[in-house]
C-alpha cells in the first residue's frame, strides 16, 4: 500500500486542537459470502480486523512527562487495535483524508457519503476546482463495511499516460512466444491487421495504458507469452464470454469500457460500490481509493463472483502481482510522471470547432468521450444543413488552439496543442467525424481558426453529419462538467442529468443541448470571439 502523509495530518489537527479523538482511515474490510466462516489463509488481507491505529486519549491517562509542550491537550498514545476501542467512540471518530491529484468536494463527499458541507479543511476548500494533492480533509465517518483501501494500480498505469509515451507495443509483442505474435484480424476500417497493431489501436482510442490491456491478456488467456489451446481462451481472450464480441478487437474494446466505468466513474463520483456479475453480491468502494486502483476492482467484478474477485485483485497473488512481474514496478513509473492532475491545472484558451458568423447546433451534452461510457468528455455540434440524417457538409470543423496534428484517420483529427508529437503529454484536442477526404494529414501545425476538414458521420456510430470534440491532459480524459470545465470562446459546458443532455453557459446566455437541432440549441461564433 502506498504511504500516505498520515502523521503529519494527525500532528496538524493535535496543534489547532480540532481533534479530541482520532482513528485510522481504513474502515473494515469487504467479506465475501461464503458457505465456510473463515476465508483462506491467503485471503485473510482482505477480511480481517482493522490495522492497529494511533489513538488521541486526553492527557489525563498520561504521564505528567508525557504532556509537556502539548499545546491541544492531547497526546499521541501507543498503538491501540481500533477493535478494543468502544464502539460508540469509534462510530463516532472523523476520519483524516489527504486529498489526491484529480479530487474534486463534490466527488470525496460521494465517496465517504456525506456532503460536501459536511468536509472541512485547516485550508480553502473549493467548490468545484481540483483540491490540492495532500490537502487535509477532515470527514464525518458515516461507512462500514468496505473493500480494502490498499492502492493496487497508480493513476498513470491505467491511463495512456507520460509513463507510457515511449513503449512500443510491436516491438515488446515481436519479442514474445506467444499467440499475439502471430495472430493477425481483419476489420472494416483497416483490412487485415496484426495482434499488437489491434492492441495498440485500442489503447491509443480509449487512452488506456498498453501495458495494462498487454497484462490482462496475458492473465486471462495466455495469450502474450503462451499458445493456449482451450476454445473459450481463443475465442474469448479477455475471458468475456458473449457471442457478439468475440476475436480480439471486440474483447479488448469490451475491457477497456470496463476500465473506462470504473476509472472515471471513480473520479467523476459516479461510481461507489461494486456489483459482482456472478454472484450478484455488492461492496461499497473503501473511499480513499485512487481512481487506477478502482478501475481493476471494477473490472474484475464484471468477470468474477465476490470469491474469484477476492482472488484476481490480492496483492501478493492475483493480478497486481502478476502485474509486477511483467512490467516492473508501476510505482517507480509513477512517481515519475504523477500526479497527472498537477496543482492549478487550467485549460489553455479554445474557440469553438467551426468558422465565424455560421450558426451551428450544439446536438450533444457532455458524454462518452470515445466508446458510451467512460468520461463525460465530449460535446457534440452539427453544421447547418436542409435535410437530416448522414449528409455531406461543405462546413468545415476549425482547430480551437494552434497545434499539432499527430493523427488523422478514419474520421479522426488529434491535435497536439504543446506540439511534442506525443498524446501522451500536456494538452491533446480530439476531433472525431471529420470527413477523411477533407482532413489535415499528420504532421501538419495549424494555428486556431485553421481548418481541419469537414464534418461527416465517419469514425463511429453517428446518426447525423456533426463533430464530436473531447480534451485530454496527461492521457486523461478531462470532464467536459468537471473541475476544469470545457470553455469555449467563453462557453462553458454544463452537464445535465443524462449523457448527451445539458447547456452551454456564456454570461446569461443559455444554449440547450438538443440531438434534434431546435432553435434553442443553435449557437454562432461571431468575429469578436477571435479576437
Amino acid at each position: 500500500m502506498k504511504q500516505k502523509p498520515f502523521h503529519r495530518s494527525i500532528i496538524l489537527l493535535v496543534s489547532l486542537g480540532l481533534l479530541s479523538h482520532l482513528a485510522c482511515l481504513s474502515t473494515p474490510y469487504f467479506i465475501a459470502p461464503q458457505a465456510s466462516p473463515t476465508l483462506p489463509a491467503e485471503l485473510a488481507i482482505f477480511s480481517g480486523t482493522l490495522p492497529p491505529t494511533y489513538a488521541l486519549l486526553p492527557t489525563s491517562t498520561a504521564t505528567p512527562e508525557a504532556t509537556s509542550g502539548d499545546p491541544g491537550g492531547l497526546l499521541f498514545a501507543t498503538p491501540t487495535p481500533i477493535t478494543q476501542m468502544p464502539t460508540e467512540t469509534v462510530e463516532s471518530l472523523p476520519i483524516l483524508y489527504n486529498a489526491q491529484a484529480g479530487d474534486t468536494l463534490a466527488a470525496v463527499a460521494v465517496r465517504f457519503g456525506v456532503s460536501p458541507a459536511e468536509i472541512s479543511s485547516p485550508d480553502p476548500l473549493p467548490e468545484k476546482a481540483l483540491l490540492q494533492p495532500g490537502q487535509l480533509l477532515i470527514i464525518p465517518r458515516r461507512l462500514a463495511n468496505t473493500t480494502t483501501s490498499e492502492h493496487i494500480l497508480p493513476d498513470s498505469e491505467l491511463v495512456y499516460s507520460p509513463s507510457a509515451a515511449d513503449f512500443d507495443v510491436e516491438a515488446y509483442v515481436a519479442q514474445t512466444s506467444g499467440k499475439l505474435r502471430t495472430y493477425e484480424e481483419w476489420m472494416k476500417s483497416t483490412g487485415t491487421i496484426s495482434g499488437a497493431q489491434v492492441l495498440q489501436r485500442v489503447a491509443i482510442e480509449n487512452s488506456i495504458n498498453p501495458r495494462l490491456l498487454l497484462a490482462l491478456l496475458e492473465y486471462q488467456s495466455g495469450w502474450v507469452n503462451g499458445q493456449p489451446t482451450e476454445a473459450e481462451k481463443l475465442r474469448y481472450p479477455m475471458g468475456y464470454i458473449d457471442p457478439f464480441q468475440p476475436a480480439l478487437f471486440h474483447q479488448l474494446v469490451w475491457a477497456v469500457n470496463q476500465l473506462s466505468i470504473g476509472y472515471y466513474g471513480w473520479r467523476e463520483g459516479r461510481l461507489t460500490e461494486l456489483t459482482f456479475v456472478k454472484d450478484r453480491y455488492k461492496a461499497r468502494l473503501a473511499p480513499d481509493l485512487n481512481a487506477g486502483s478502482v478501475a481493476i476492482l471494477y473490472y474484475f467484478a464484471q468477470l468474477y463472483d465476490s470469491q474469484g474477485w477476492l482472488k484476481a485483485v490480492d496483492p501478493q497473488s492475483g493480478f497486481p502481482a502478476f502485474y509486477r512481474q511483467m512490467f516492473g514496478d508501476p510505482w517507480a513509473r509513477a512517481a515519475l510522471v504523477e500526479p497527472l492532475y498537477p496543482p492549478g491545472l487550467e485549460q489553455p484558451p479554445l474557440s469553438l470547432p467551426f468558422e465565424p458568423n455560421q450558426i451551428w447546433s450544439y446536438t450533444g451534452g457532455p458524454h462518452g468521450a470515445w466508446e458510451r461510457d467512460g468520461s463525460y468528455a465530449a460535446l457534440d455540434f452539427a453544421p447547418p444543413s436542409s435535410e437530416p440524417g448522414c449528409v455531406a457538409s461543405n462546413a468545415w470543423v476549425t482547430a480551437s488552439a494552434s497545434g499539432l496534428v499527430v493523427r488523422s484517420e478514419r474520421g479522426l483529427v488529434v491535435l497536439d496543442l504543446d506540439g511534442d508529437g506525443r498524446e501522451q503529454t500536456g494538452w491533446v484536442l480530439i476531433y472525431l467525424h471529420v470527413s477523411s477526404e477533407s482532413s489535415v494529414p499528420v504532421g501538419t501545425w495549424v494555428a486556431r481558426g485553421d481548418r481541419l476538414g469537414h464534418p461527416s458521420c465517419e469514425g463511429g456510430i453517428a446518426t447525423g453529419t456533426h463533430v464530436h470534440i473531447a480534451r485530454k491532459f496527461n492521457g486523461e480524459w478531462i470532464a467536459a462538467d468537471g473541475p476544469v470545465p470545457f470553455n469555449l470562446s467563453g462557453w462553458i459546458a454544463v452537464a445535465g442529468e443524462e449523457a448527451y443532455k445539458g447547456f452551454l453557459v456564456r454570461g446569461d446566455q443559455v444554449v440547450v443541448a438538443n440531438t434534434n437541432a431546435s432553435r434553442k440549441s443553435f449557437i454562432m461564433l461571431s468575429d469578436a470571439d477571435l479576437q
